[in-house]
């Protein structure tokens, strides 16, 4: 879940790109000191591969990512596979009757998909970029960029606003479709549903300030089209608010996706994905993503299996 707009791109065909930054002079009174040695954001992702196995059962995968930031801008990656299991009662007793394999291969548009009931390794990379905090596609600002960003709604709205014109004059000017014109109006038909992804980032991928955490869920919260659901528990019983973005549509594909917010911390606590296509769940891609994010003073490390 590192940004919800690389989905939409996958499920209907989207461009990734944002550009633009805003300068800082000085550190406003809103800045945050660090609280840890990393910012650490735990995702486990759990939804069903998207093709049937053995005698024809589908099984439900989970997998847990981290990503470490430190206070000057450095990055590392970590995974790690959690296994599989049967998706339903119906697929557990088609497994049980294939004699309940621990395993599983196939291949597809040649490569060799493994899956396997047992946890994989887990790995931690660095990333190899310039230090910085990534707060769109294609967007790094600076540690002192991160902790000058406005902490009113008000002026953090008309921040993201305007990164978002710039994404969309970038993907205009390099779009190859045969009518960028467009395709320009469907990104700009969707302004506030980009508008709102920015926002959600500032939740949980990046140390923002604690304000300005809280101005992005007012900014959140009162973007056109996104609905207030109410108050909710994520997968692993925490409370929260549960709030649904704009729905991105076109080509007979239809994403929803709803967040779950710790109202109190101001960060995300659950992503709930549905990529419909033609109707029918686009398996893969839809799903339920918890996460944990604060800061840690715990060593890096790969993930663990919870």
């Amino acid at each position: 879940m590192r940004h919800t707009r690389a989905l939409a791109a996958a499920g209907l065909a989207l461009a990734a790109g944002i550009a633009g930054t805003a300068a800082a002079t000085a550190v406003p009174a809103s800045a945050d000191a660090p609280k840890g040695a990393y910012w650490r954001v735990e995702s486990i992702r759990t939804s069903v591969h998207p093709r049937p196995v053995g005698s024809g059962y589908h099984l439900t995968q989970r997998n847990v990512s981290t990503h470490w930031s430190s206070p000057d801008g450095k990055g590392w990656n970590g995974y790690r596979d959690l296994g599989a299991r049967p998706a339903t009662a119906k697929d557990d007793a088609a497994w049980r009757a294939d004699g309940s394999p621990t395993s599983w291969a196939y291949r597809t548009e040649g490569m060799k998909i493994r899956l396997s009931t047992a946890p994989g390794k887990g790995t931690l990379v660095a990333e190899k970029r310039p230090p910085g905090f990534r707060l769109g596609d294609e967007k790094y600002v600076s540690p002192r960029q991160l902790q000058s960003l406005p902490a009113d709604a008000e002026g953090l709205r008309a921040y993201l606003t305007a990164d978002v014109d710039a994404w969309i004059d970038k993907a205009a000017r390099e779009a190859t479709t045969t009518d960028p014109k467009a395709r320009k109006q469907d990104w700009l038909d969707h302004r506030d549903r980009y508008v709102a992804e920015e926002a959600v980032t500032l939740l949980y991928a990046v140390p923002a300030p604690d304000k300005v955490r809280a101005a992005a869920y007012q900014v959140l919260r009162t973007t056109k089209g996104v609905d207030d659901l109410g108050d909710a528990k994520d997968p692993l019983g925490r409370s929260g608010r549960k709030l649904a973005l704009p729905v991105r549509a076109g080509k007979g594909a239809v994403l929803r996706q709803q967040y779950v917010v710790d109202t109190t911390a101001m960060t995300v606590l659950a992503e709930y994905t549905d990529l419909k296509d033609g109707g029918k769940p686009v398996l893969g891609k839809t799903g339920v993503t918890t996460i944990t994010a604060a800061w840690t003073d715990d060593r890096l490390a790969a993930p663990r299996v919870p």
